[in-house]
């Protein structure tokens, strides 16, 4: 068998790596505005689940394990066929794939993302819940004053792997042809018949996107349980 020298003059092409660069681009896009808005929509299941009102507590249940059930390429591609939004050029992109797919990746962040937010608070001691409602506040304050500030430290580090999780899962939106990472590596791959340099190149890419990204987490995590155990 033989293998074949890896040549990655391509990189040296400044349309090339224009391509790349807006590539990163949409994919950081896609995955912040995914996990930005999941975050705010994933409040609204977190709280149904640890509702005490059974239908509440059900409807949610079931809105999570569908979503974690389920692949995200399917999801994607059924609110890509029940939005069938025509071509919408908006600085260059494409709004008709863009909008689906950004849907399709809030909806499924938002249902692990609630799941970290309902574990960050059942987390925080129930005694501190007890001893703020013995001191006349009403839930809603003991929830605001006292259980959130605490359950932030438990949630913003599982919301930093969530977005790692999510910038990877940016290219499967290649199939709505959104112009990220990896619609613009096939492209570079079509053009230049160096396949499997592109995807090495990609690899890399994501690596570079996801693993300094992790290292920062796991540092904000340990400075929030150093400053918590103050």
């Amino acid at each position: 068998m033989m293998i074949t020298a890896l040549d990655f003059d391509f990189l040296l092409n400044q349309n090339n790596l224009s391509m790349l660069a807006h590539g990163l681009f949409m994919t950081l896009i896609l995955a912040f505005l995914a996990v930005l808005l999941g975050a705010i929509i994933a409040l609204i299941p977190a709280f149904m689940r640890m509702s005490k009102n059974k239908l509440l507590k059900t409807i949610a249940t079931t809105y999570v394990e569908v979503i974690r059930g389920t692949p995200m390429l399917v999801q994607v591609l059924i609110i890509y066929q029940l939005m069938k939004l025509p071509l919408i050029l908006f600085l260059g992109i494409d709004m008709g794939s863009f909008i689906p797919g950004l849907v399709a990746l809030v909806i499924n962040s938002s249902a692990y993302i609630s799941e970290v937010i309902r574990a960050g608070i059942l987390a925080v001691d129930q005694g501190q819940s007890e001893a703020a409602r013995s001191l006349g506040m009403s839930q809603k304050q003991t929830m605001i004053k006292i259980v959130l500030p605490q359950a932030i430290n438990n949630i913003i580090p599982a919301l930093g792997n969530e977005f790692v999780t999510i910038i990877k899962e940016t290219s499967i939106f290649m199939y709505l042809g959104v112009a990220e990472l990896m619609f613009q590596i096939n492209i570079i791959k079509s053009n230049t018949f160096r396949v499997t340099e592109v995807y090495i190149v990609a690899g890399i890419l994501y690596m570079i996107l996801t693993i300094p990204l992790s290292k920062v987490m796991n540092m904000l995590e340990r400075r929030l349980r150093y400053a918590y155990a103050k």
